[in-house]
């Protein structure tokens, strides 16, 4: 061993002297959070906001759910025929939507099967509450999330709209 190792009180507090000497000439990287608002991603996550008008009560989200935190209870109410002699429809009424945000591990598996785009990401996270039982959200709150929602990303200007995928692309 070529090197000699430093050990004892005097160095060890020279050397911790030094640290904190050098650490307290470096601006703060602390972000004021309350007066200043992060500037957060594009793509970040924070509630999951509900657009109640295109919602059918299809359940795939709650079923798809692998924390089962989401509450649906719908009823079904009949349309009467658009034409003469035609036959009458029935059609789902959306009564309850609930998230319940203590249970829910943001895994977006919800937004991801709804097949119609009643569900999307807001990226609003001062949502806390002081009791638990407040994290449970109700449609009403979470449409009101909808207002926070970005619009989608742009179409890449590179992209060919002409085509399609698929086998009709090759004909």
């Amino acid at each position: 061993m070529t090197e000699k190792k430093k050990s004892g009180f005097i160095p060890g507090l020279i050397s911790g002297m030094a640290t904190t000497a050098k650490t307290a000439m470096r601006p703060a990287d602390t972000q004021h959070y309350p007066d200043e608002k992060p500037a957060l991603p594009p793509r970040s996550r924070g509630v999951i906001a509900l657009q109640t008008d295109n919602c059918t009560s299809c359940m795939l989200c709650a079923r798809e759910c692998p924390d089962w935190c989401i509450y649906i209870d719908s009823h079904k109410e009949t349309i009467p025929p658009a034409t003469e002699g035609g036959r009458a429809r029935q059609q789902n009424v959306l009564d309850r939507f609930a998230i319940d945000f203590s249970l829910c591990m943001y895994c977006g598996i919800c937004i991801e099967v709804c097949p119609f785009d009643a569900l999307f990401w807001s990226p609003e996270f001062e949502y806390a509450e002081t009791d638990i039982r407040d994290l449970l959200h109700e449609k009403d709150r979470l449409g009101e999330w909808m207002a926070t929602v970005p619009p989608p990303a742009a179409i890449d200007p590179g992209a060919d709209l002409t085509k399609t995928d698929g086998p009709e692309a090759d004909s």
